[in-house]
């Protein structure tokens, strides 16, 4: 896998897989991005009414979205049990390159998140737990019922359709409790249809800064 690393308009990194040319977030901000979509309109919105936030996403990629969430669980006293699912990890030479440490002031708490071992419940403090799935989505075995919050943060879809298709969002949809949320931020129309098929409530946002729109779906 040909990687390349960028900056993006925030400051922050990101990367660029040569064989899609996709960008692993948006050109006009890394960090922004994922705040907006993930902490802001995911998780502070989910972590007001549990005591413990079960996380599951799709792509760690650069694993900013799990620092990120780190972060915010400790300024706000939260507790997370976080699973990514990531099949093919970018090696130390990669992710020991990108600035979200500098940036964000956690260089502890990003090497714990890529150093630690693959499939197997690792404590990073009281609370936050990391597991991660060395896997496909596809053949990740999923508790129904487990998570209350996705990060749905897979490649686009006419980049990576096969992590689009309805049946493999009907597996996802299936891992939420009810009242758990789907974040991602694509917004195509298929995107919303299939969800609501699926039985959730979709609500379309505001994207982040450089993108019109986000989506963000309950489960009924």
């Amino acid at each position: 896998m040909s990687i390349k690393i960028i900056s993006t308009e925030d400051g922050s990194n990101s990367l660029r897989q040569i064989q899609l040319n996709e960008t692993y977030h948006s050109v006009h901000g890394a960090v922004q991005e994922s705040l907006h979509v993930f902490i802001r309109n995911g998780l502070a919105f989910v972590s007001e009414s549990v005591a413990e936030t079960s996380i599951l996403e799709v792509g760690f990629g650069t694993g900013l979205n799990a620092l990120l969430t780190v972060q915010y669980a400790r300024q706000q006293g939260k507790k997370v049990k976080y699973t990514a699912i990531e099949p093919r990890p970018i090696s130390e030479d990669v992710w020991s390159k990108l600035n979200y440490p500098v940036l964000l002031s956690e260089g502890k708490a990003y090497r714990f998140l890529h150093l630690s071992h693959w499939g197997i419940a690792v404590p990073l403090n009281s609370g936050f737990e990391l597991l991660k799935l060395r896997m496909t989505l596809q053949d990740v075995p999923l508790e129904p019922g487990g998570f209350d919050l996705v990060y749905y943060d897979a490649f686009a879809p006419s980049k990576q359709p096969e992590l689009w298709d309805i049946e493999v969002l009907r597996k996802v949809v299936a891992a939420l409790k009810c009242g758990g949320l789907f974040v991602t931020y694509c917004a195509k129309g298929q995107l919303k249809r299939d969800l609501r098929n699926l039985g959730m409530i979709v609500e379309t946002l505001a994207g982040p800064p450089g993108k019109k729109e986000m989506v963000r779906a309950c489960k009924a």
